[in-house]
């Protein structure tokens, strides 16, 4: 005889969803998500208000963890962290951004296969220093860059970054996901071992640095394209300049 499941908990799913769509306070999404789903599911309140307590003891520690970085960096960015590395990098003629960031990519993934995950990142790595760099880099071949330009080279470190984070860390025997994968298939009555995972992952890894490498490349071509004629300085325009009209010529 099969019993009914319930699938009313469920709604707590669907208010994290409206609560991002409308733009609400993340946290407040959630907390109103569990205390919604705890009272679908018929715990009483006293349950419900348990596992939330339980929770924040076990995470209170994250943002101590997550803030004390960002206020180291940011105290270094204040000093200057981003001017050096733009005044560093200017001073080797052959970098390009593209170059520059084939080689953050390839160091990204090496060291995301071995599980130094922490070694990069959005926030640590790629805005005080790998994105200045990638700029400098492109103003020293071309001059003064305009804002599309740099927003452009900002876009291509972060996903240089997100590239060789998550296809390097495919590699990494203990990474969470090559876990779940062996125990999902061992339950299943297949029994791998995690480093046999580990190992199909490298051709996966090759392929996503070469596929992204040529990016970069196409970049250098694109930026050499559109820059090349402003490379005695001068501020790139974003957009052309607008034709004069007929009647406006003398």
């Amino acid at each position: 005889m099969q019993t009914t499941v319930s699938l009313w908990p469920l709604i707590g799913v669907a208010v994290i969803i409206v609560g991002f769509l409308l733009r609400f306070n993340p946290m407040l999404i959630v907390a109103v998500a569990a205390i919604i789903t705890g009272f679908a599911a018929q715990f009483p309140p006293e349950k419900i208000l348990a596992l939330i307590g339980t929770g924040f003891i076990k995470t209170r520690n994250i943002p101590l963890i997550i803030l004390l970085p960002l206020a180291v960096i940011g105290l270094l960015e204040r000093h200057g962290l981003r001017e050096r590395a733009q005044t560093w990098i200017s001073g080797i003629k052959a970098a390009t951004a593209g170059r520059l960031l084939i080689v953050y990519l390839l160091v990204r993934e090496l060291t995301a296969s071995v599980g130094l995950t922490g070694l990069g990142g959005h926030p640590q790595m790629v805005r005080p220093l790998i994105a200045p760099m990638a700029e400098g880099a492109t103003e020293t071949r071309f001059g003064k860059i305009s804002d599309a330009v740099r927003f452009r080279l900002r876009a291509f470190a972060a996903a240089t970054d997100n590239v060789g984070l998550f296809f390097g860390e495919d590699i990494f025997v203990a990474f969470g996901a090559i876990v779940l994968m062996t125990t999902f298939l061992k339950e299943a009555g297949i029994v791998i071992e995690p480093i046999h995972v580990a190992v199909w992952g490298i051709p996966t890894a090759i392929s996503a640095f070469i596929v992204h490498g040529f990016r970069l490349y196409l970049l250098d071509r694109r930026l050499e394209r559109e820059l090349r004629g402003n490379a005695q300085g001068g501020v790139i325009p974003s957009k052309p300049a607008t034709q004069p009209a007929a009647g406006d010529e003398a």
